[in-house]
């Protein structure tokens, strides 16, 4: 017989408490399911519309998610033969390629710098560094413009090759800064300790535990860098300078016309790719972030 403070938990308490174990684990993939839907809504929407005819789509009293009509692939081919898709595209890449290998050259020595040399003004600089991010592309338009006449860059790709590591160092900066306060400083030390250089010691020993920072370095400025609108429209007019954030739009939307099915697949296409790509690298992106954070 128990005593008088002793718990007794019945066989019908145990029931009770695996119903509502069970109700509750239910109820959370059930809200997960739905917050999944409603993220993914957008781009199943797009990816529908891509494929819908005019009068499937501009009808109010159709089901937006599902073909009320044979679905066509007369949108696609407009998004391809009248307009420069794919040269858009190929703008968009090389560029990006060329920021993120600059952002690179430029952040990590100097997030290296102010994470791992003692110096007072540090943590000053680094602040003062991520605050440069924050001023508004519209503040400094007039400036940079200047510069990319005066080096003879203005409708050219290479006038956003110069322009867009001013958007993308300071914030890798301040992230990569975050990045390295995680790894021991005893590990590069023990290094030179063993005859490396301070240098040597950062390229065989630090970078590759910083692999998963530099993922997100890269995954962040190649975003960066593609979703770019103010620059790429102000400084580059040819069609076959533009990147697909300002051709797309400048090609499809005409006057009050707008090709929304072609738009669509313009977003599908582009959003595949870097979806496939974050989804490989999805857990070192996480881990670089995470960790950033923490110690950061």
């Amino acid at each position: 017989m128990a005593g008088s403070g002793a718990l007794v938990v019945t066989e019908a308490d145990r029931r009770r408490y695996a119903r509502r174990h069970r109700a509750a684990r239910a109820g959370l993939y059930v809200l997960a399911v739905l917050s999944a839907l409603a993220a993914a809504g957008p781009f199943v929407w797009a990816a529908i519309t891509a494929f819908k005819q005019d009068s499937d789509l501009y009808r109010r009293r159709n089901n937006p998610f599902v073909y009320n009509e044979a679905p066509t692939l007369d949108h696609v081919e407009l998004l391809f033969r009248r307009t420069a898709f794919a040269t858009f595209a190929w703008n968009t890449l090389w560029v990006g390629v060329l920021v993120v290998l600059i952002t690179l050259v430029l952040a990590l020595p100097a997030a290296y710098a102010l994470a791992r040399l003692d110096r007072p003004w540090g943590g000053r600089l680094g602040i003062a560094i991520f605050f440069v991010y924050l001023v508004p592309p519209t503040l400094l338009f007039l400036s940079l413009s200047r510069l990319v006449v005066a080096l003879g860059l203005q409708d050219s790709t290479w006038s956003l090759v110069v322009i867009y590591p001013t958007i993308t160092v300071p914030v890798s900066v301040w992230l990569l800064i975050g990045f390295l306060k995680t790894i021991p400083k005893d590990i590069e030390e023990q290094a030179m300790v063993d005859g490396y250089s301070r240098v040597g010691a950062m390229v065989r020993v630090v970078a590759p535990l910083l692999l998963p920072g530099l993922v997100a370095v890269v995954v962040f400025a190649f975003t960066l860098t593609a979703s770019e609108f103010i620059y790429a429209l102000a400084f580059i007019s040819p069609s076959a300078e533009k990147v697909i954030s300002t051709g797309v739009p400048t090609e499809l939307v005409r006057g009050d016309v707008f090709f929304w099915q072609s738009l669509q697949a313009s977003a599908v296409l582009v959003a595949v790719p870097i979806a496939v790509v974050f989804t490989l690298f999805l857990d070192r992106f996480v881990a670089g972030f995470t960790q950033g954070a923490v110690k950061g």
